[in-house]
């Protein structure tokens, strides 16, 4: 019940949503389990569903080829993970989203929710509002300073924006996600230290 309680505050903070849509919502919502180092979605697959995460950690990664991998972002408690792109064009994601940790989640289908998205104009507004945040508003100043900002100052972003679970990561995840090796990321650490 408190999965729930804590679900339903997350998208309040987003839109408020009328009782009769939030009903509709929880109606499509299911808890599931994901163990630590399994995949919720892998790479290549089309993604069918949205996550709530209520406890627990993922990375959302590509991987490449030659097998050097490429975090683009962390989701930890109180909030939403998906392939999103894949989702709206209906494609071969080009993610994959793997648990860090035994993560406990709420999964809401694609085709389920997009007819709440038209039966309810205010999940429509929430989806809106997230993804405004937390795709478009969010990603600008990580593509400008992947790009021009150095390492020790990415690192001191990243610090600021995952204050909350850094000691929960392992240094090469730290790593992949600045776009370094661990072995620069422990140079950059001692620096910071002294």
């Amino acid at each position: 019940m408190k999965m729930i309680q804590r679900f339903k505050k997350a998208i309040q903070e987003y839109h408020h949503l009328s009782q009769e849509a939030m009903a509709a919502f929880l109606e499509i919502v299911k808890p599931e389990i994901i163990q630590k180092g399994a995949v919720f979605l892998q790479q290549g697959q089309i993604p069918k569903s949205y996550a709530y995460i209520d406890r627990g950690l993922f990375s959302y990664f590509h991987t490449f080829e030659n097998g050097d991998v490429v975090i683009k972002k962390f989701f930890a408690e109180n909030s939403f993970v998906a392939s999103t792109s894949a989702l709206i064009q209906e494609k071969p994601g080009l993610f994959t989203i793997k648990a860090l940790e035994e993560t406990h989640i709420l999964v809401y289908q694609n085709s389920d929710y997009r007819v709440l998205l038209k039966q309810f104009p205010e999940i429509a507004f929430f989806h809106i509002n997230y993804l405004e945040k937390n795709w478009v508003v969010a990603k600008e100043p990580l593509e400008i300073n992947l790009k021009y900002e150095s390492a020790k100052i990415r690192y001191g972003q990243f610090q600021q924006e995952y204050k909350n679970i850094e000691n929960r990561l392992k240094q090469h995840q730290i790593a992949s996600y600045l776009g370094i090796t661990p072995t620069q990321l422990s140079r950059i650490r001692k620096t910071v230290k002294n």
